[in-house]
């Protein structure tokens, strides 16, 4: 959980922030507590332990498992729709560096040969 320096504004704010049960996630999303076990299984979303031991999980990972959800609900069997998922995420992110390094002026350099 979070240091007690944390101002409760800057939770609200914080994506990453573990802020919901699975029940209230499993709710959020419209599905069942085991959907979202079963995307744990597959290693799509990780969601952190409370004190007590309980599933929380955040923004973010809610977002992911929306789009999982999305893609099982159109017919697409739960493992192939997590490695879409994870595959969307790593191209959106490698998209927002390009991004980055291209508004800083600089190329992004090639990986030196293994």
């Amino acid at each position: 959980m979070p240091p007690s320096s944390t101002r409760p504004s800057d939770i609200l704010d914080d994506d990453d922030y573990p802020a919901y049960t699975m029940g209230r996630a499993a709710e959020m999303l419209n599905t069942t507590p085991a959907f979202l076990r079963a995307l744990g299984e597959h290693r799509l979303i990780t969601p952190l332990r409370s004190d007590g031991g309980h599933r929380r999980y955040s923004r973010y990972q809610l977002r992911i498992a929306a789009r999982a959800r999305e893609l099982v609900d159109q017919g697409t069997p739960i493992e192939a729709a997590c490695r879409i998922v994870i595959l969307e995420d790593q191209l959106e992110e490698a998209q927002r560096i390009n991004e980055q390094l291209r508004a800083q002026g600089g190329q992004p350099q090639p990986k030196p040969p293994a």
